[in-house]
């Protein structure tokens, strides 16, 4: 699918400077789309969904991270039918936004990145970490330990 059919189909729009003629990837892997990463269920099986409420995607989309103070809103589009998703997600990082799963390809849109498509599967969408080290001192012994960071 072009762009310009996934904006159409759904009526949402992204910045002039992208191409709309281009084909949107739907990729069956890891994918990142600014903040958003979006990672295969199988690759983190700790993360559960803590309520059984889960939701079909809306006919115009569900935002997954809403455009606040400036930020541009990240989109989950599919057609009808073919994904359920839910905010309710336990993740040991705390960095999990949702859940969904999907047996057609959906999308992510977002205004400056374009889209991007998601194989059919079940998916955990979190936020970016930065992993750094921190000089830390426990029981008389001092050592690094990794410092995880939600941007």
């Amino acid at each position: 699918m072009k762009l310009a059919e996934l904006l159409d189909s759904n009526d949402l729009d992204v910045l002039d400077h992208l191409d709309r003629q281009l084909a949107v990837p739907v990729l069956d892997g890891p994918q990142a789309q600014g903040d958003l990463i979006v990672l295969p269920h199988a690759m983190v099986p700790m993360v559960t969904a803590y309520t059984s409420r889960w939701q079909p995607v809306p006919p115009g989309g569900i935002e997954l991270v809403r455009g606040v103070a400036g930020n541009n809103p990240h989109t989950l589009v599919a057609d009808p039918g073919t994904c359920e998703w839910t905010l309710g997600v336990r993740d040991p990082l705390q960095l999990g936004i949702a859940l969904f799963t999907n047996t057609a390809p959906v999308y992510l849109i977002h205004p400056e990145h374009g889209g991007s498509g998601v194989a059919p599967g079940t998916w955990l969408v979190r936020r970016q970490q930065e992993a750094g080290f921190r000089r830390e001192r426990t029981f008389g012994q001092t050592g690094f330990r990794p410092m995880l960071v939600a941007d």
